[in-house]
């Protein structure tokens, strides 16, 4: 995952497609895409305001703020930490073998460290072949404490 998000890409992502399910079981992508197939596109043609290249943005605890950013995702080896930024600087991890099906909050306030991912509901039949169903993701509670 985070050699096609992240290694693979110069700048960054205009849209991310189904190439990202490669290696996927056929009956999942279906199920997630509606069987359309379509490539990801990097973020092309980028002009700055100083005829510079363009460069991928950093983010980092000094930059954060300054960027306007509202959600900020962490790829850890268990799974992936979703941050709102706007009520907390951690947030909950949901594990990498939950399955992508499931219906998660888009409250930015439901996404605390101190609960577990808030998923709507998840997906009560038997998941494709080759997909593991997982319980719901707790909080790692070993990350840093919040900043100050």
């Amino acid at each position: 995952m985070s050699r096609h998000l992240i290694d693979d890409v110069a700048v960054g992502w205009d849209e991310l497609g189904t190439d990202l399910l490669d290696g996927t079981p056929p009956t999942l992508v279906a199920a997630l895409t509606g069987g359309e197939h379509w490539p990801s596109r990097t973020l092309d043609n980028l002009i700055t305001p100083d005829g510079s290249p363009p460069v991928r943005m950093t983010v980092t605890d000094e930059t954060a703020n300054e960027q306007d950013m509202q959600w900020g995702y962490i790829l850890r080896e268990e799974g992936i930490e979703v941050i709102s930024l706007l009520h907390e600087d951690v947030g909950p991890v949901v594990d990498w073998a939950t399955d992508p099906r499931t219906a998660f909050s888009d409250h930015p306030a439901a996404w605390s460290s101190l609960h577990p991912a808030p998923v709507i509901w998840a997906l009560r039949s038997t998941p494709p072949q080759s997909v593991p169903a997982a319980p719901p993701a707790k909080a790692d509670t070993s990350r840093p404490a919040r900043r100050r």
